[in-house]
């Protein structure tokens, strides 16, 4: 995938667990673990502000996107 998430360099930057953030934004520990994982489809806006909110970054520090011929399927 093209898309990679970097929530759990965002979490370690801001030294919180996927249960203390899983509370704060209000998303269950599976969804929040899909996202972290980088098996995720799709996220909401919503979601993404929440994050952002609670992590105090931008969406861009969370989601990068790469052209390598070894990120595309």
């Amino acid at each position: 995938m093209a898309i990679i998430v970097n929530l759990d360099v965002m979490m370690a930057k801001r030294k919180m667990s996927l249960n203390e953030l899983s509370e704060k934004v209000d998303l269950t520990l599976s969804n929040l673990s899909i996202l972290k994982t980088g098996k995720a489809k799709a996220i909401r806006f919503s979601t993404l502000e929440a994050i952002c909110r609670v992590l105090d970054c931008q969406p861009g520090d969370i989601l990068e996107y790469s052209d390598t011929k070894e990120n595309l399927n």
